[in-house]
C-alpha cells in the first residue's frame, strides 16, 4: 500500500497524464461528461505520505470545479503538505488545484486550477418530478481498484463512470436539502454530480447508506438550490435553467409536425400573395383598358371634328372663288386642307384598346427572370426565440439580432452557403467545444441554431477541417459560395448524427 500512495505521490507532483484515446459520444450525458473530473488529495509530512485520497468533481466554470468539502479536507488538515490534483475527463494533462471557498455544513468545496478551459456544466433549477429518471457521473473508487494497475491509472484521463437509477425523495440532513436516489455510487463518486437525462445538475453526491440484512442501497446527493446558494456566496457564476427536459426523439417528431404545417403556412401566404397581386393586377389592367377606349374615342372625336372643319373650310373657300375673292379662297382652302390632313393623321396614329401596361406594374417580358426570397437582402431584424420549436438543455434562448445581407452575407461579415433555398453557416469555435450548424430561411424567416456539444477529440477534428476552408467573409463570387457549401459538407459529416440543442427564432424587421 505504502509502495502505491509513494507512486500516487509521484505522479501528482509530476501532473503526469495520458491520452484519452476513445472519443465520447454525441448525447446530452456524454455532453455533461466531459465537465466531469476526477480530484485526487495527497498530504505529505517529513518526506513521508500521511493520507491519500480521491473523489469526482464538476465544472462550474472553465477553471472552476465543485467537489465535496470532505474529498478536500486533507488541505484542511495539512495546509501546507497537501497537494490537489484535478483529471479532466479528457485530454492529455493533470492540474494542480487550490481551495478557493468551502462550505462544511453543505459539504461542498470550490477549487481553481489554471492552464486549462474545461467545458462547464448547467444546474437545473426547475421542480423535479417523483421518480425522475438521472444519472450519476464520477469515479467510484470499487471501479478504480478493479481496474487500476498502478497508482498511475488515478490520473490518467479516463471518461467517467455513468450508473443510472431515479429520485426516491428528497429530505433535510441537518438543516441541508438532499436528494434521496437509486444510483448506484461508492467512495469516488462524492463530488460527482447527479444529473438528467439531459445532462443538467440536479446535485453533488456526498453519501451513501449501508445496506444491512438485505435492505437496499440509497445514494445522498447535496440539491441544486443548496449548490446553487453555495456558489453564489462564493461569488462564482454559473449556469442554469428550469426548463424541463425533452428528449430528442420527442423534439424530432414534433419538428415534423412543425415542419409541415410552416412550409403549408408559408405555401398559403404566397399564394395569397400571388392571388391578391394577381386580382389588383388584372383591376388596373381593366382601368388601363377602359382609360384606352376613353382615349381613344376622345381621339376620333377630335378627329371627326378637324375633319368637318376642314371641309367646310374647303366649302367656304369654294364660294369665295365664285365671288371672285380669289386670295381669300386659298387661304380658306389651305387652311381646310391642313385641318383634313390633321385629321387623318390623328386617325391613324390614334391609340391602340389594348394598355402597353397596366400602372404601377411592369408588363414581364420574355427571359425576364424577379430575383428570388433567397437572393434578396432582408435588412436589419430581431430574431425571437421560439421555446415550443426548439430542444433547449443548457442554453437560455436569448433573442438574436441579424442584419440580412445580399446572396447570404449575415451582419455584413460573415457569408452563408445556399442550400436548397436556405442559407446554412457552420461555426467552429477556437475557445469551446461545441460546434453551430446556423440555418436561415429568408421565406419564412426563421434562424435554427444546430448545436453540437463535441469531445476534445471531435473538436481538434472539426478545427482542421475548418482551417481548410479559405473564405473567411462575405463575397460576392457565386462559384466562391458554392465552394464555401461543398467544403461545409465536410464538417457537417464529420459531426455526430444527432444535435444536442435545437434553438429556433422566429425573426422580423427591426423597428
Amino acid at each position: 500500500m505504502t509502495k502505491i500512495r509513494l507512486w500516487a505521490m509521484a505522479a501528482v507532483a509530476a501532473l503526469a497524464s495520458i491520452m484519452l484515446a476513445t472519443p465520447v459520444a454525441a448525447d446530452d450525458v456524454a455532453a455533461t461528461a466531459r465537465s466531469v473530473v476526477r480530484v485526487v488529495t495527497i498530504a505529505i509530512v517529513d518526506q513521508e505520505v500521511v493520507g491519500f485520497g480521491h473523489g469526482s468533481g464538476i465544472a462550474v466554470g472553465p477553471n472552476r470545479i465543485v467537489t465535496n468539502a470532505h474529498v478536500v479536507e486533507l488541505a484542511q488538515q495539512y495546509p501546507d503538505n497537501v497537494v490537489i490534483g484535478v483529471v479532466p475527463s479528457e485530454g492529455s494533462k493533470s492540474y494542480q488545484a487550490r481551495v478557493v471557498a468551502i462550505d462544511a455544513k453543505r459539504d461542498l468545496a470550490l477549487l481553481e486550477i489554471t492552464g486549462a478551459r474545461i467545458p462547464p456544466a448547467t444546474l437545473y433549477s426547475g421542480p423535479l418530478d417523483d421518480s425522475i429518471g438521472l444519472v450519476s457521473l464520477g469515479y467510484p473508487g470499487n471501479v478504480d481498484v478493479a481496474s487500476a494497475q498502478s497508482a498511475a491509472d488515478y490520473i490518467k484521463p479516463l471518461a467517467p463512470v455513468r450508473s443510472e437509477g431515479s429520485l426516491s425523495a428528497t429530505r433535510s440532513v441537518s438543516g441541508v436539502n438532499v436528494l434521496l436516489h437509486t444510483a448506484s455510487i461508492s467512495r469516488g463518486n462524492s463530488g460527482g454530480p447527479v444529473i438528467d437525462h439531459c445532462g443538467r445538475v440536479l446535485g453533488v453526491n456526498s453519501a451513501i447508506t449501508r445496506g444491512e440484512e438485505g435492505d437496499a442501497n440509497f445514494a445522498f446527493a447535496i440539491s441544486e438550490p443548496e449548490l446553487a446558494a453555495f456558489l453564489r456566496q462564493a461569488k462564482q457564476p454559473f449556469a442554469g435553467v428550469s426548463n424541463p427536459c425533452m428528449s430528442l426523439e420527442a423534439r424530432m417528431s414534433a419538428d415534423q409536425a412543425a415542419d409541415r404545417a410552416a412550409s403549408e403556412t408559408a405555401a398559403a401566404a404566397k399564394r395569397d400573395a400571388a392571388s391578391e397581386s394577381a386580382q389588383a393586377r388584372a383591376q388596373a389592367t381593366e382601368q388601363a383598358q377602359l382609360d384606352a377606349e376613353r382615349a381613344g374615342q376622345n381621339v376620333m372625336a377630335i378627329a371627326a371634328l378637324l375633319l368637318v372643319l376642314g371641309a367646310l373650310a374647303v366649302g367656304g373657300g369654294g364660294l369665295l372663288y365664285a365671288k371672285g375673292k380669289q386670295r381669300e379662297a386659298v387661304w380658306a382652302a389651305a387652311g381646310g386642307g391642313v385641318l383634313m390632313l390633321a385629321a387623318v393623321i390623328i386617325f391613324v396614329l390614334r391609340p391602340g384598346d389594348r394598355p402597353t401596361a397596366a400602372a404601377g406594374y411592369d408588363v414581364p417580358t420574355a427571359g425576364s427572370t424577379p430575383a428570388t426570397a433567397a437572393e434578396r437582402p432582408l435588412g436589419k431584424m430581431v430574431c425571437t426565440f421560439v421555446p415550443d420549436r426548439s430542444r433547449v438543455t443548457v442554453s437560455n434562448g436569448s433573442a438574436v439580432n441579424l442584419d440580412w445581407g445580399q446572396d447570404g452575407c449575415m451582419n455584413d461579415r460573415t457569408q452563408y452557403a445556399d442550400d436548397s433555398g436556405k442559407w446554412v453557416r457552420v461555426l467552429v469555435p477556437g475557445d469551446e467545444q461545441t460546434v453551430s450548424v446556423l440555418e436561415f430561411d429568408p421565406a419564412t424567416r426563421t434562424y435554427v441554431d444546430y448545436r453540437y456539444f463535441l469531445s476534445a477529440t471531435q473538436m481538434d477534428a472539426a478545427r482542421k477541417l475548418r482551417a481548410q476552408i479559405p473564405l473567411k467573409q462575405c463575397s460576392a463570387d457565386a462559384q466562391a459560395r458554392a465552394q464555401l457549401g461543398t467544403q461545409q459538407q465536410s464538417i457537417r459529416a464529420a459531426l455526430p448524427p444527432n444535435y444536442n440543442e435545437k434553438l429556433v427564432y422566429s425573426c422580423a424587421p427591426a423597428d
